[in-house]
């Protein structure tokens, strides 16, 4: 017999409630069963008020199964849906708006940007100097990522994660 513990979380300046339960504990069936493949769960993380430097290679994202995405484009279902997105779609932007100021004084000052994401990370988001870029988190199945080609931060979805995370809280008949 499992048990589930509910959770209510208010987000703020956004307003938005999100209600949800803890994952129920993995029965023994679960594990004994001879053909169920094992993967480790999908570790959520909090978003609101944190920041992160972690900024992905592009072509190392999209081999994983990474999909560019355009967190401003993606239509959700009205409700709580409605302000999730608009969370993700503002955070998206401030992280975006810090690097593009900073690739143009960069720019400005070398007379070009950086052309790697190597390149890229030392000069603009620059981990372990005053001048750091720390990006505002974003939900767990999404990353920032450096595209080369377009030479600007991108945001990449990982819908494998995001669909492993929902069978993990419905199970396998997504209910």
């Amino acid at each position: 017999m499992s048990t589930r513990g509910w959770r209510v979380v208010l987000f703020v300046p956004f307003t938005a409630l999100v209600v949800g339960c803890d994952d129920p504990a993995p029965t023994p069936e679960a594990s004994s069963r001879p053909n169920a493949v094992q993967t480790a769960p999908i570790q959520t993380r909090k978003t609101v008020g944190k920041t992160t430097q972690n900024v992905l290679d592009l072509a190392e994202a999209k081999a994983q199964g990474g999909v560019v995405v355009d967190n401003a484009a993606e239509a959700e279902e009205g409700g709580l849906g409605a302000y999730s997105q608009a969370y993700r779609h503002s955070v998206a932007t401030i992280g975006g708006l810090a690097v593009e100021q900073k690739m143009k004084l960069y720019q400005a000052e070398h007379n070009k940007v950086p052309a790697t994401h190597k390149e890229f990370m030392a000069k603009i988001i620059a981990p372990g100097t005053p001048d750091e870029v720390s990006l505002p988190m974003l939900p767990y199945y999404q990353e920032y990522a450096f595209d080369p080609e377009a030479k600007k931060l991108v945001v990449v979805e990982f819908p494998a994660k995001k669909e492993q995370r929902q069978k993990e809280t419905t199970g396998s008949a997504g209910l």
